[in-house]
């Protein structure tokens, strides 16, 4: 099947409740969005495969969350506040504003499609200011994070000292990012306001690059494991000229998009320029003491970084499938089953009483287990279409013999096949297979 196009892909994602623009009673806010019942959980199943395969399956990995308002010290020491900057061009016929680098004809404005009307480019700075306290001023300014990372590189004697690690080792981090771009776009891909997934790897200079291509493989068949077709699925080395002035190599992982293929993830070895910046800069001794060789180092860092709601939209987008079922359409998304945001429909054949408590009954037994939805509205048929089309794996019907053999009928998701099982035996049955 033929990738879905762009437009599908949001029109699913808004009309069953993964995404909604924010304010919209207001007209919304570009490049701002709200996730509804079926898009939270979607990103909570993402942050938790990947928190799993970071740090619960590993012993060389902390967890950390730091936060978000940090020292303007400490941005000033990582090279934000003088390097973090996009080039910014204004067309003088429709005043529009574009990031220059990305614009398809250094020429012509893509808004009003009139030439020679740029200005001079000039860098943006794209960290979001602020103030602490009641008073505004240049004395209390400080910055929302443009990156989880630095809030690890400050607190990497902190979490060493206290998880008495020694090198390799890495600490991880889950939490928001603000990042004021001058062209978001691509539905939730860009966005202003959004959360990061990161882990910083520690290690000795001379292991980096063991290390680094570690990482690039762990990363990459992270994706493949969940059921990301290889098909739409790439490696791709930065050239000399696109590597970040901390960075000595970098690889991305990229999707397939429906625009073409962007990147889903970074994996960069940041040298030891983090750690040797904020020491130099907070003067506090951050190398690392080997005391088998005597010897004193920063460590080099390896880090894999991806974006929750970007990685959630790709998954979305590789899942989504269109087919004919006995001459009748039907869309599915055959998510993996530890993303599937509902992984459980308890389904009445009616909406007779004997069948409804049965439901509730049935429903209940599984909550403690796992996310369940109970469907009572419209044809059996039209609920199974429903439950497919959101990526449920399981559909169980509650009909007129339940009241009498005490079973259900358990639906596959992607093969559509039937089991009957017995209400007591399901739970067993279901965790089996979730």
């Amino acid at each position: 099947m033929a990738a879905p196009d762009f437009d599908t892909i949001v029109n699913l994602a808004k009309k069953r409740g993964f995404v909604f623009q924010s304010s919209e009673i207001y007209g919304g806010l570009r490049s701002a969005y709200d996730y509804g019942p079926l898009g939270v959980a979607l990103l909570r199943n993402v942050k938790s495969a990947w928190w799993r395969s970071m740090v619960r399956l590993r012993d060389d990995v902390e967890g950390l969350d730091s936060a978000i308002i940090q020292s303007p010290r400490v941005w000033e020491a990582s090279g934000h506040v003088e390097q973090f900057n996009d080039p910014l061009v204004e067309c003088t016929h429709c005043h529009a504003r574009h990031r220059f680098d990305r614009l398809e004809n250094a020429d012509r404005c893509p808004k009003c499609g009139t030439a020679g009307t740029f200005t001079e480019a000039r860098d943006f700075n794209l960290m979001f200011k602020t103030h602490m306290g009641p008073v505004a001023g240049d004395t209390n300014q400080v910055y929302l994070r443009p990156e989880t990372a630095q809030g690890i590189f400050t607190n990497f004697e902190n979490v060493r000292r206290v998880a008495r690690r020694k090198l390799p080792f890495g600490i991880a981090q889950l939490g928001k990012s603000f990042r004021n771009e001058i062209t978001p776009g691509q539905f939730v891909f860009r966005t202003r306001e959004f959360e990061q997934m990161e882990m910083e790897y520690f290690t000795h200079p001379d292991e980096a690059d063991q290390w680094f291509q570690h990482w690039v493989e762990e990363r990459h068949n992270w994706y493949l494991e969940l059921g990301m077709s290889p098909d739409n699925l790439r490696l791709r080395r930065h050239d000399e000229d696109e590597l970040a002035h901390y960075a000595v190599a970098t690889f991305d992982v990229e999707y397939r998009f429906p625009w073409g293929w962007d990147e889903l993830e970074g994996i960069a070895n940041r040298t030891d320029f983090d750690l040797r910046s904020h020491a130099e800069a907070s003067g506090k001794d951050l190398r690392y003491f080997d005391q088998a060789a005597g010897d004193r180092f920063y460590p080099y860092v390896i880090e894999p970084a991806a974006g929750v709601a970007r990685t959630a939209f790709a998954f979305l987008i590789d899942a989504y499938h269109e087919e004919t079922v006995r001459d009748a359409p039907r869309t599915v998304l055959r998510l993996d089953k530890s993303l599937a945001p509902i992984k459980v429909a308890v389904l009445p054949l009616s909406k007779k009483p004997a069948l409804i408590e049965d439901t509730e009954q049935v429903a209940a037994r599984l909550r403690p287990h796992w996310e369940v939805q109970v469907d009572v509205t419209q044809a059996i048929g039209r609920r199974y279409r429903r439950q497919d089309e959101i990526g449920t794996p399981y559909c169980v019907t509650v009909d007129f013999d339940t009241l009498d053999d005490r079973s259900v009928t358990v639906r596959e998701r992607d093969t559509m096949t039937q089991d009957r099982v017995e209400i007591g035996r399901l739970l067993d049955y279901l965790t089996d297979r979730l």
